[in-house]
């Protein structure tokens, strides 16, 4: 059975960081793909620094069309808001049921995640990959050594969309951070200034 891993994020913009995580994880773990899911701008809070779903999926995908193990998904865009992980997950298990889906979280993630709506189902149906994060912090004990929980060497990256929006905003050149071919999407669409 073939194993993706679901590398969960807002995507706004998709930046160079996101994409050495998401490859590393599919060239250097058990996984044969991984696939970057967007999360919906919710309904109830439009930001306006938020760029469209169909945007944010239209960058990725330029940004991963030659890596064959990196894939946009987009299956929160048609489920109702507010949305939990886990009835993501059951949603793919049951449109796709030849393959396995893992979860792919930060370091940070993991600390709460005794606090996420149906976390004993997600761990029961789902492997987790987890990648270190810059502040080491302190896994709670019941996923320490748990079967299902695979610590990932994965490189550590401090780059912030958040950073990337506000540099773009102030006219400075933030091309090294983001893939050329989201930088030409953004710049020719004027995004975030």
């Amino acid at each position: 059975m073939k194993k993706i891993g679901l590398y969960f994020g807002t995507f706004n913009p998709f930046h160079i960081g996101h994409l050495i995580i998401a490859n590393h994880l599919a060239e250097n773990t058990s996984l044969d793909e991984v696939w970057l899911v967007i999360t919906p701008q919710s309904p109830f809070k439009k930001k306006k620094s938020m760029l469209e779903n169909h945007h944010r999926f239209e960058l990725i995908y330029r940004a991963t069309e030659n890596y064959n193990k990196l894939k946009p998904c987009d299956v929160e865009f048609k489920m109702p808001q507010p949305n939990y992980t886990s009835k993501t997950l059951a949603e793919l298990r049951d449109s796709h049921p030849d393959l396995e889906f893992s979860l792919i979280m930060g370091e940070d993630n993991l600390v709460n995640f005794h606090k996420w709506k149906n976390f004993e189902a997600i761990l029961e149906h789902h492997e987790i990959y987890v990648c270190p994060r810059m502040t080491s912090t302190e896994i709670p004990e019941q996923f320490q050594n748990h079967p299902k929980i695979h610590k990932t060497d994965t490189p550590i990256m401090d780059i912030s969309s958040t950073l990337i929006r506000k540099s773009i905003k102030a006219n400075k050149n933030v091309q090294p951070l983001l893939q050329y071919k989201v930088w030409e999407y953004i710049d020719e669409m004027n995004f975030y200034r």
